[in-house]
């Protein structure tokens, strides 16, 4: 899952984005509303968490502009005001949820997580292939009835390899929804996940490479 926050007080965005990352997620922060538009209509986010009142370009122009241009990311909007008519014309925009500070960072973290289901097309709550049964939910990974212990950055990678049910995902994909932008194309980072992800899975050998492509399940 990647998220991107776009958040002026530079604490509390790092704050917000070192939490999320905690849950698995691939996580940029932008701190002013311009920047955070440029990397909204160039990469491709499964949640956006937005405060309202942010400089050069406000919550509402973002999420205005996001809109319009039937972006398919989801918007939780973060506002410090508390009346129902500032939380109402919010959403009326096109916000897909609304949270006003001081909030509890568990609620956040479940509306993101929400928010990022509705996203993608529907799936099974639990997802199979081959044998394989991973649990987004409960983070677990089973291989037949054998549990398997994979780090987050392991557990996202192969999580969007059964999501793609059999088809090819590149690494760039992969790169895309398991990392954030701090992380380096060319370090060969996927390579390294993946080879360790089949690994851990064990005999016989489930993830095949397409060469110049990326990968697949069996």
């Amino acid at each position: 899952m990647r998220v991107l926050v776009v958040e002026d007080e530079r604490q509390l965005a790092d704050s917000i984005a070192e939490g999320l990352r905690l849950h698995a997620m691939a996580v940029d922060v932008a701190y002013d509303g311009a920047a955070g538009l440029d990397r909204a209509l160039v990469n491709d986010y499964d949640v956006l968490v937005l405060d309202r009142d942010i400089p050069l370009v406000s919550g509402d122009e973002v999420c205005a502009v996001l809109v319009e241009t039937q972006s398919p990311t989801r918007i939780l909007m973060l506002t410090a005001a508390t009346a129902v008519a500032q939380r109402v014309a919010g959403l009326g925009l096109g916000a897909d949820d609304y949270l006003t500070k001081p909030f509890a960072f568990a609620e956040l973290v479940a509306r993101v997580q929400a928010l990022a289901r509705r996203a993608r097309p529907a799936i099974p709550p639990v997802l199979e292939r081959s044998g394989l049964r991973l649990d987004p939910h409960r983070r677990i990974v089973l291989r037949g009835d054998k549990p398997i212990d994979l780090s987050k950055k392991e557990f996202a990678v192969l999580e969007e390899l059964l999501r793609a049910d059999g088809g090819v995902v590149s690494a760039e994909q992969l790169l895309e929804k398991a990392w954030d932008e701090q992380i380096d194309p060319f370090s060969g980072v996927v390579r390294f996940t993946v080879m360790n992800v089949r690994k851990k899975l064990g005999e016989p050998q489930l993830i095949e490479t397409v060469q110049g492509v990326g990968y697949r399940l069996r």
